[in-house]
């Protein structure tokens, strides 16, 4: 097993995940990939490899225990994250990653083909203009907006036992404050990436029950 292979393992079993060392190989070909595409398409402010794992891979799989239901959508995927290494882990999961933005679903796309992804679908578009005729059971948000206007905007995919998860940064006390009395938030929690020296928190809410 190679260093960053080997790293990649150890410290996803931090998160309390086991990663399968054929599975990290897959993580370190999307790097790669990420690597190449940036190049040229600028996908990504960060580059550097160590900062490619912490920042965006284990980043990504330390919200992997609050995945529910079959159905999971990443709305402003961007490069693919946390969609990507999140359905890596969940093949029993059905992924759908969106972003607006064309040549980073286009990266998206080949990238879930590059590391045999079969459980990825890729949506060019922007999330608020969505309405599946079956809503998701989990809706992701890395860093996508103040929480008041990513609820609203991901109103259309979601329906009465969808959770939303909300990946932030440093704890976002006015945005929850600031949440609309038709969401409730369920759980909120602070998270440890390994390697990681910055903030991490997630939100979770789903509609409000009403009476």
């Amino acid at each position: 097993m190679g260093d960053v292979t080997e790293r990649l393992v150890h410290d996803a079993a931090a998160l309390g995940i086991v990663l399968a060392e054929r599975d990290a190989v897959r993580l370190l070909t999307l790097m790669a990939e990420l690597e190449r595409w940036n190049r040229t398409y600028n996908l990504t402010a960060i580059i550097d490899r160590e900062a490619v794992i912490t920042h965006h891979v284990l980043d990504s799989l330390a919200v992997h225990p609050y995945l529910t239901g079959p159905a999971v959508a990443d709305v402003g995927t961007g490069a693919g994250f946390p969609g990507l290494p999140l359905a890596l882990l969940n093949p029993q999961h059905h992924f759908t990653l969106i972003d607006s933005n064309g040549k980073k679903i286009r990266f998206v796309a080949h990238a879930a083909h590059a590391i045999g992804l079969a459980n990825v679908a890729t949506v060019h578009a922007r999330v608020e203009s969505l309405q599946p005729a079956v809503p998701f059971n989990t809706v992701v948000a890395r860093a996508f907006a103040p929480l008041p206007e990513l609820l609203a905007q991901v109103t259309g995919l979601t329906g009465p036992e969808t959770r939303v998860l909300a990946m932030k940064g440093k704890w976002p006390a006015e945005e929850l404050d600031a949440v609309p009395r038709d969401w409730e938030t369920l759980e909120t929690r602070e998270l440890t990436v390994p390697g990681l020296d910055a903030a991490r928190s997630l939100i979770i809410l789903r509609p409000a029950v009403r009476p």
